[in-house]
C-alpha cells in the first residue's frame, strides 16, 4: 500500500508540474492583458511600462522560474485588472460552485444507481428501456445545451423558475439539474453494466443453486460486488462535475467560481486564470487519489505492480 500510493503521489506532482507548464505557455503566447484594458491601442512606451511592472518584460525561462518560486512560498500572484489576491478571489466564489456542484452529485447518486441496478434486473421491462433510452440521450447532450432547453422551457415558456443568480432555493433548482442529468446517466449506465457482469459470476450462480432467495442474492453478491468498480466511475464524474460547472455558471450567471475562471479567459489576467487551472488539476489529481485509495481498500483482490 505505501508504495502504492508513493508512486501515485509522485506521477500526480508530476502531473500538476505540466499543468503549470502548459497553462504557463498557452497564456504567455495567448497575447498580453493589455489588449483587452486599452482596447483602443497603447504607446510603446506605456506597454514597455506595464510589461516590466508585471514581469512580462523578461524571458519566458526566467518568467517561469519566478513564478515557481513564488508558488513554492504560497504567492500565487494578483490580478492584473484588479490587483485582488488571486486565491481569495476563488475562495469568496467557491460557496456558490461546492452548493450548486454537491447538490448535483448527491441527485446523481440518489437516482443513477437505482435506476441502474432496475435496468439491470428488469432488463426487457419498458420503463428499464424507456429509462436507459434517455439516459443515452442525456449521457450525449453538452451541459450548455441542457441549461439553455431548460430555461427556454420552464423559465421563458412556463415562467415557474428563475433562471439566473441564487438568491432562493428555487434558484438552485435548474443548475442542479442541468449538471446532475449527465452524471445520473452515466452512473446508471455503468451501473447496469457492472450488474449485469456481476450476474454472471459463478458465486452468484452458486448462491441461487444453493437456495438463497432473489432479494439476497441481488443484495449481498450481485449489488455489493458492482458497486466495487462504481468508486472509479463515481471519481470521473465528481471531475467531470468541475468541467460542467464552467458551462453551467456561464449560462445560468451564477456567482461561483467557473465564471471567474471564464472572465479570466477572456481578459487575459494570467496570475487568476493560472491559480485556476492549478486548482482545478489539484482537485482532480486529489479525487483520483482517493478514488484509488477506495479502490484498493474496498476490494482486497486488487493486485497492483507499479
Amino acid at each position: 500500500m505505501l508504495r502504492f500510493m508513493t508512486w501515485r503521489i509522485l506521477r500526480a506532482a508530476t502531473t500538476m508540474f505540466l499543468v503549470l507548464v502548459v497553462a504557463f505557455l498557452t497564456l504567455r503566447f495567448s497575447g498580453t492583458p493589455f489588449e483587452i484594458m486599452f482596447p483602443q491601442g497603447l504607446t510603446v512606451e506605456l506597454q514597455a511600462a506595464l510589461e516590466k511592472k508585471h514581469g512580462l518584460d523578461k524571458p519566458l525561462l526566467e518568467q517561469f522560474l519566478v513564478y515557481l518560486r513564488d508558488v513554492a512560498q504560497g504567492d500565487f500572484g494578483r490580478s492584473i485588472h484588479t490587483r485582488e489576491v488571486v486565491w481569495q478571489v476563488y475562495l469568496a466564489r467557491m460557496p456558490a460552485t461546492l452548493a450548486v456542484g454537491s447538490l448535483a452529485l448527491v441527485l446523481s447518486i440518489a437516482i443513477g444507481i437505482p435506476l441502474g441496478a432496475f435496468a439491470a434486473l428488469y432488463r426487457s421491462h419498458p420503463a428499464a428501456r424507456a429509462g436507459m433510452g434517455l439516459a443515452f440521450l442525456g449521457y450525449a447532450v453538452p451541459h450548455f445545451v441542457i441549461g439553455i432547453a431548460l430555461i427556454l422551457y420552464f423559465g421563458y415558456y412556463l415562467r415557474v423558475l428563475p433562471t439566473t443568480g441564487l438568491d432562493t432555493p428555487t434558484h438552485y433548482i435548474l443548475p442542479v439539474v442541468t449538471l446532475a442529468i449527465p452524471m445520473i446517466a452515466g452512473i446508471a449506465r455503468f451501473m447496469r453494466a457492472a450488474m449485469m457482469d456481476a450476474v454472471s459470476h459463478q458465486h452468484v450462480l452458486t448462491a441461487v443453486s444453493k437456495g438463497a432467495t432473489e432479494g439476497r442474492v441481488v443484495r449481498l453478491h450481485i449489488l455489493r460486488n458492482a458497486m466495487i468498480p462504481l468508486i472509479t466511475v463515481l471519481g470521473l464524474e465528481i471531475a467531470g462535475l468541475l468541467n460542467g460547472s464552467i458551462f453551467v455558471e456561464a449560462v445560468f450567471s451564477l456567482p461561483g467560481v467557473g465564471r471567474v475562471l471564464v472572465n479570466a479567459v477572456e481578459r487575459r489576467d494570467f496570475p487568476l486564470l493560472q491559480f485556476g487551472l492549478i486548482a482545478y488539476a489539484a482537485i482532480v489529481v486529489v479525487v483520483n487519489l482517493v478514488v484509488d485509495l477506495l479502490y484498493v481498500v474496498a476490494d482486497p483482490r486488487v493486485r497492483l505492480e507499479e
